[in-house]
């Protein structure tokens, strides 16, 4: 299982594939479901130029290991990638990478959607937008 918060750009296809060829062994798996979540140039009916994304350190690495570690306990995973972006993002950078590892598809899928939510109820970011207006923070998720 790998969580990490990032301050640089990742490429998540190549996250995804490196970390698949460090820690599974051919074979080993039946599916892997992936969610990449990338920076809107749009939210609430105005355009977005950039966003910084904060955290608070120690406490959301934590809350993401938590939820991760629920996810492979629920749905007996093989392994977890999650990777979260924070600092500043410009429109198509990718955010976060959640990807489960498991025998058969249902609970890859299942996972990776529940993990997500859950990163996005429960994880301490906090999100600032800069629009033609001026900056603003986000008030609330946008929903699934």
């Amino acid at each position: 299982m790998r969580i990490e918060i990032c301050r640089q750009p990742f490429a998540p296809w190549r996250e995804l594939s490196q970390h698949q060829d460090q820690h599974l062994a051919a074979g080993s798996f039946g599916a892997c479901a992936a969610l990449v979540g990338s920076m809107r140039d749009f939210n609430c009916g105005e355009a977005v130029t950039r966003m910084t994304l904060e955290h608070y350190a120690g406490m959301t690495e934590r809350q993401l290991r938590q939820l991760a570690e629920q996810a492979m306990h629920q749905y007996a995973l093989l392994d977890v990638l999650l990777l979260h972006r924070i600092g500043e993002l410009r429109p198509s950078e990718p955010i976060v990478l959640v990807a489960a590892w498991a025998a058969h598809r249902a609970a890859a899928f299942n996972a990776c959607r529940d993990m997500m939510e859950s990163l996005k109820s429960r994880a301490t970011f906090w999100k600032k937008e800069s629009v033609a207006s001026g900056e603003r923070w986000v008030q609330a998720n946008t929903p699934g």
